[in-house]
């Protein structure tokens, strides 16, 4: 994530979204009328998105001057005021879109996750995000699943061993998908951890008997299947809990024991937040 280049991200929006001119504004707001606005909450939830706000206001013009009146990350509700800014109007209204993009829906992710993270509370088990992003917009979402009380799972495919079903189908089963994985590491001389995505206890059962892994992913287990897996394993891997976990059955989840819960929804079944930037 430290190597997201934000300006190069604004320069694809800008051209996706402002092209050869904002024609609306241009057309009836002169080039030096300055005004303000104002960041207007109007859903309870998490903020979330706020330290881009200054960086992309700043890029369509340096003089913009903002106030922030709540730190990212925190509780909102209906009627509070996040921001005041002044700049340009038609800066105010290039970067509307942008800013309220970003905004809310870092804030719908950041609100799920917390609300997640409520209910898992008292237990050992930490809640984890996945790939299933919106490509192009990783880096925000999982920023959001952060500022919600979440963990970042691997950011991409190259920060972290994952043998997933159709990999180990792909290279012939448990042992040799493990065995040509430590192999290839050593090959490579890359210090990289293994996880393992186990679908049955026949498999766990191969994971066990191989080793050489970090964490066991246990896919679509029942919460007391789990539990027994998680006797099996004995502490030897990590282990986390995937697969069809939802708000009202993550708690039981949890109950087991098991290291990690990842939710792919937290990222890709998301509503916005209901977020309103108005002039004053």
């Amino acid at each position: 994530m430290s190597s997201f280049d934000l300006n190069s991200f604004i320069d694809r929006c800008v051209q996706e979204d402002v092209g050869d001119g904002d024609h609306s504004s241009l057309a009836c707001i002169p080039a030096d009328h300055v005004g303000k606005a104002q960041l207007l909450v109007k859903q309870d939830g998490i903020i979330a998105g706020l330290s881009f706000v200054a960086p992309i206001f700043h890029y369509f013009d340096p003089a913009t001057k903002i106030e922030m009146l709540i730190n990212d990350g925190s509780p909102i509700k209906v009627g509070d005021i996040a921001f005041r800014v002044e700049a340009k109007e038609q800066v105010l209204l290039k970067a509307e879109r942008l800013i309220l993009n970003i905004l809310q829906r870092m804030s719908g992710i950041a609100t799920h996750t917390h609300e997640l993270t409520e209910i898992i509370k008292g237990t050992k088990t930490r809640l984890l995000d996945t790939r299933k992003t919106t490509p192009g917009f990783r880096y925000f979402e999982k920023a959001a699943v952060k500022l919600g009380g979440g963990e970042n799972h691997r950011f991409g495919l190259y920060d972290m061993i994952m043998l997933k079903d159709n990999h180990v189908d792909f290279a012939g089963g448990i042992q040799p998908a493990i065995q040509k994985t430590k192999a290839y590491l050593k090959e490579k001389g890359k210090n990289l951890k293994i996880e393992l995505e186990v679908r049955d206890f026949k498999e766990l059962e191969e994971a066990l008997q191989e080793g050489g892994i970090h964490r066991i992913m246990l896919d679509n287990f029942s919460p007391a299947d789990l539990s027994k897996a998680i006797q099996m394993i004995d502490g030897k891997y990590e282990t986390e809990a995937s697969g069809g976990i939802t708000k009202e059955t993550i708690r039981s989840y949890a109950e087991t024991g098991v290291d990690f819960i990842s939710v792919g929804a937290l990222t890709h079944q998301i509503q916005s937040l209901d977020l309103s930037l108005k002039a004053i």
